[in-house]
């Protein structure tokens, strides 16, 4: 390991590493606007200019290694001219946008304007002018602001897979620009945004709609997808304005998807801001004591058994075991968080889990996705694949849905037949999986939200125990959730209880007459119009599918209005916090359904957020711990007996509209409408892609 010395700071570091990694460590800044640490170096903006002894002129500090012996110096006059002539040289076609521009206030080149450029500028000719680019309906473009750092480029081609931008022409005349001139096809698109260290790519449906500093920040979690990434809530008074990523390395690194990032519009419109109640066929405003009064009048002598509770995709963990504990002081078995009908259980914790961990994808060498498009239905996770593949070494096939995934694989099939085969061990890639060090399966919903899910997910086991997937230090059994509350809902036991119905039951209960009500905690995705004559209560934040058919609404909170627990597909316990209020009468849904308890007169023991999570840990002791991925025992679950011959496919159609507020978006219906339901995933379904 080499030593150098930094400023007159001694530092031993790895072979390989740059100047400018260097001094980080040390805490001494390098200004950069090229350099990021989970790009490529390009070493093309030359901010990052220092002086090494012996060396004749500065020298790029991104894209030098460090040397044994050598002396840096990164603050004497030259190094200070340097970086102001380049800084002059930034600034010669740069305009004087800060007053109108959307990135004043969070600018990189304001910021190392002030500290490192000149007070003057010694150049007076016309600035260049270029035309501004169509990225699509999520990035604004002001080209002429660009300096062509490349960090979108480097972001687009190696982090999201998609090489649809680069630099055209040269010198004075280069532009970044996609090379057909159209949208950008991709689902992390927004994180172009937060790379660009100037105004050149800004938030195209925020546009001119606040000021940095105007925004209040709330750290939270997202629960648009099962992935749980670390969120930043930016408001303003009680409005959401923007969503931002958090550096969060076990998770999503400092990643988000487009649909988490731009969804937030959404949160404003089609909203559930006060009770209503069916009268004469039509939903009529009521006060909650009415609304209330309304469902323990239509519960009154119905028996525990013609009563049923389903929970929606985002339902958060408080509001779940609230209503858990309501069913059973009703004495209802009838419940259930699967609302896709997967057939998962929660007898063994590791066989719903995506056990090896999002950052452990980085250590598997031989990697199976089944039944799952992960660059649709997680897209922060499938660029993480894509991060071990760029590493080499990586052995990957599909078996269900193919498409251009970002990270080269074979396609071995569509079906669970080519599963069993697998497993079975007369597939040749079972080999592949039997020989590697840290073999990897990914499940899909697509492959157990199906009527032969149980065998599908017992097949699953079997390869993973044969192929030695499960071993000390090492559990490569991966299911991936779609559904923020999935995992929450199973750690709870929201499941059918002894004799009681799951959502397929349910529905179909509801339908012959034998169901007479029915709880919907946000569920929107069952088929409403199979629940017949049941008396359907609806709990949610939008007025989506669930509302209308409902006989009595009550207004919830969408997940950045409370401060809320939810468990991640890899089981890690997260909390989000409360950055607005609900709007109008809506509440807290887990008040709601205490509420609801004592208006049906089986009050629940618990009136305080912190009582509710007591009674979390009580349930369920992985609740005592947050942010922790702790691994889970493995034991028999899934089923036997033949499985179908149809296809695996992947639950999401359309990647921008998945849930009551994505669909209420005005942003993701422009998506939708620009790069339609299939996310440019209709690939041939032979041969290898990469």
């Amino acid at each position: 390991m080499p030593k150098l010395t930094i400023d007159g700071i001694g530092i031993e570091v790895e072979a390989g590493t740059t100047i400018l990694q260097a001094a980080d460590m040390l805490g001494i800044e390098i200004p950069r606007f090229c350099y990021h640490e989970r790009l490529a170096i390009a070493g093309n903006c030359r901010m990052c200019l220092v002086e090494v002894e012996k060396m004749p002129k500065p020298v790029a500090s991104c894209a030098m290694p460090v040397g044994e012996g050598m002396v840096v110096r990164t603050n004497t006059p030259g190094v200070r001219k340097a970086r102001q002539g380049v800084m002059e040289f930034l600034l010669i076609n740069h305009p004087l946008d800060c007053p109108i521009c959307d990135q004043g206030g969070e600018c990189d080149l304001q910021d190392q304007a002030m500290a490192y450029g000149r007070d003057r500028g010694r150049y007076h000719e016309d600035k260049r002018a270029v035309a501004d680019k169509e990225f699509g309906p999520l990035i604004e473009t002001f080209m002429t602001r660009c300096i062509q750092c490349t960090r979108c480029v480097r972001f687009i081609t190696e982090i999201a897979g998609v090489p649809e931008l680069g630099a055209l022409g040269r010198g004075e005349h280069m532009e970044i620009a996609t090379y057909l001139n159209r949208a950008i096809d991709s689902e992390l698109s927004g994180n172009l945004i937060d790379l660009c260290p100037v105004g050149a790519l800004t938030n195209k449906p925020a546009s001119y709609t606040y000021r940095s500093w105007e925004l209040k920040k709330t750290e939270s979690v997202d629960a648009m997808d099962g992935l749980g990434a670390a969120i930043r809530v930016d408001t303003r008074g009680n409005e959401v304005i923007r969503i931002l990523p958090r550096a969060n390395d076990a998770v999503n690194e400092e990643w988000l998807s487009d649909r988490s990032r731009f969804a937030c519009d959404g949160l404003k419109h089609q909203r559930l801001d006060r009770c209503y109640i069916r009268q004469d066929g039509r939903l009529q405003p009521a006060a909650w004591p009415e609304a209330l009064q309304a469902i323990a009048a239509r519960l009154k002598g119905v028996p525990a058994a013609r009563i049923a509770a389903i929970a929606g995709d985002q339902a958060d963990c408080e509001t779940l075991v609230a209503m858990k504990d309501l069913m059973a002081s009703l004495g209802s078995p009838h419940l259930d968080c699967r609302q896709d009908g997967a057939k998962l259980e929660t007898g063994v914790r590791a066989s719903y889990l995506f056990n090896a961990t999002i950052a452990g994808i980085e250590e598997t060498d031989a990697l199976l996705v089944v039944g799952s498009n992960p660059r649709k239905e997680a897209p922060v996770l499938n660029a993480r694949i894509r991060k071990r593949w760029l590493k080499g070494g990586l052995t990957a096939a599909v078996v269900g849905p193919d498409g251009d995934f970002g990270f080269r694989h074979e396609w071995l099939g569509d079906g669970p037949a080519t599963l069993a085969e697998i497993a079975a061990g007369r597939h040749p890639f079972f080999e592949v999986l039997k020989a590697a060090r840290k073999p990897m399966l990914i499940l899909g919903q697509g492959a157990l939200a199906r009527d032969d899910g149980a065998a599908v997910l017992g097949l699953a086991r079997t390869l993973a125990e044969t192929t030695g997937m499960v071993k000390d230090g090492w559990n490569g059994f991966s299911v991936l959730h779609t559904a923020a509350a999935r995992v929450g809902g199973l750690d709870l036991g929201f499941v059918p209880g002894q004799g009681g119905r799951d959502v397929a039951g349910i529905v179909a209960g509801a339908a012959a007459g034998e169901i007479e009500a029915v709880f919907l905690l946000g569920a929107d995705e069952v088929e409403m119009n199979a629940l017949g004559s049941a008396f359907v209560v609806y709990l949610g934040s939008h007025g989506d599918a669930g509302a209308h058919r409902a006989d009595v609404v009550l207004p919830g909170a969408a997940y950045t209005e409370k401060s809320a627990t939810w468990v991640n597909t890899e089981g890690r316990v997260q909390r989000g916090r409360l950055a607005v209020f609900p709007p109008g009468e809506a509440k807290e849904d887990w008040k709601v359904v205490r509420a609801l308890s004592g208006a049906l007169g089986k009050p629940l023991p618990y009136d305080g957020l912190a009582q509710v999570r007591e009674r979390l840990a009580a349930v369920n002791p992985v609740f005592a711990t947050l942010g922790a991925a702790a691994p889970a025992g493995w034991g028999a679950f899934g089923g036997g007996g033949p499985v179908a011959g149809a296809p695996f496919v992947s639950p999401i159609d359309n990647f921008y509209m998945t849930d009551p507020i994505s669909r209420a978006s005005k942003t993701m219906a422009e998506c939708t409408a620009t790069f339609g339901a299939t996310c440019g995933c209709n690939h041939q379904k032979t041969g290898t892609h990469g």
